[in-house]
């Protein structure tokens, strides 16, 4: 039987500044920014996506830049790490780039086989990391000049701190599709395939604070699914578990339901047979600020209220 959920679709996090998330992700990092839209629920705020060239799932981190927006803790509850992966071979190719721009990293570390995580921070202090590993056949891209041999090829894993994990695992496991294919200590990874771009970190952290939501942090993770008819079997299984999640909402690039975790993360459900290219030429995404149709009408004020963003970043070779 076919899985309904396939693995990880996007994270989407809150950041303080425009211009400043755009350089980040674009210009040192070096993916593309592949959709410049605005919060369908708060469209005086933008909503950037971020992933390879055509925005494939597992590979798109999304933000809302609040202007000014107070930093907000990592801590339980919280979806606190979100990773990306690079090939096993690149580490002083990262390591010296991260030098060269002024990027606080720690040291390399390996965490299981044929793994090797840098940990850093983006601008708002979103929690990051780079994982060295072998085996991740996704084609990389490079936004700007990173060769294409050490580029990012999407995301690796994401890292939930919980004050426990059981019925957060439960959840993954009974309606979510996942299985329990590694753990190390405190850490306990979940996959719905069982390769990079899809493996759910749970850490077991009872002594920790509470995380607390503000820039740098982690607003929701979505899990993918083939269409609506899947979407509508995954529903059903959560509101069997009693998550009362919300009905489907149109989100222009994909459908999607939300609902929280036992621990407090805000998880979502995301068609993925839609795509970024319904609306811009693949060889001009992110170019345009893109509405959808209900806010066609307030085009104007809408682009009063947003900040103007440069998108012709030189200064990151």
């Amino acid at each position: 039987m076919d899985k309904l959920i396939t693995g990880i679709h996007h994270v989407t996090a809150l950041a303080s500044d425009a211009q400043r998330n755009i350089e980040f992700y674009t210009g040192i990092l070096g993916i593309r920014l592949v959709k410049k839209t605005v919060n369908f629920d708060a469209p005086e705020v933008y909503h950037f996506y971020y992933g390879d060239e055509l925005g494939h799932p597992g590979t798109i981190i999304t933000f809302f830049p609040y202007s000014g927006l107070i930093k907000g803790r990592h801590g339980t509850g919280f979806l606190n790490t979100t990773t990306f992966s690079v090939p096993y071979g690149s580490l002083g190719y990262w390591t010296e780039r991260l030098k060269k721009y002024g990027i606080a990293f720690k040291d390399p570390q390996e965490r299981f086989q044929n793994e090797v995580v840098v940990y850093l921070e983006d601008p708002d202090g979103l929690g990051l990391e780079l994982v060295f590993n072998e085996g991740d056949l996704r084609t990389g891209f490079t936004y700007g000049s990173i060769p294409l041999e050490h580029s990012i090829r999407g995301f690796y894993n994401v890292e939930i701190w919980e004050e426990g994990f059981e019925r957060t695992a439960s959840l993954l496991t009974e309606q979510l599709d996942h299985v329990l294919i590694a753990e190390r200590g405190n850490r306990f990874r979940f996959a719905a395939q069982n390769k990079a771009g899809n493996f759910i970190d749970i850490l077991c952290s009872p002594d920790s604070l509470k995380g607390r939501g503000g820039s740098g942090t982690v607003h929701h993770i979505a899990f993918s699914t083939a269409d609506a008819k899947s979407q509508l079997a995954v529903r059903e299984k959560v509101v069997n578990r009693m998550l009362n999640p919300t009905p489907v909402l149109d989100r222009q690039y994909f459908q999607s339901i939300y609902f929280r975790e036992p621990g407090g993360v805000l998880f979502e459900v995301a068609t993925a047979d839609q795509g970024f290219t319904k609306d811009e030429d693949k060889d001009h995404l992110g170019e345009a600020l893109k509405l959808p149709p209900w806010f066609e009408k307030d085009r104007t004020n809408i682009e009063s209220r947003v900040p103007r963003v440069d998108l012709q970043l030189k200064k990151y070779p």
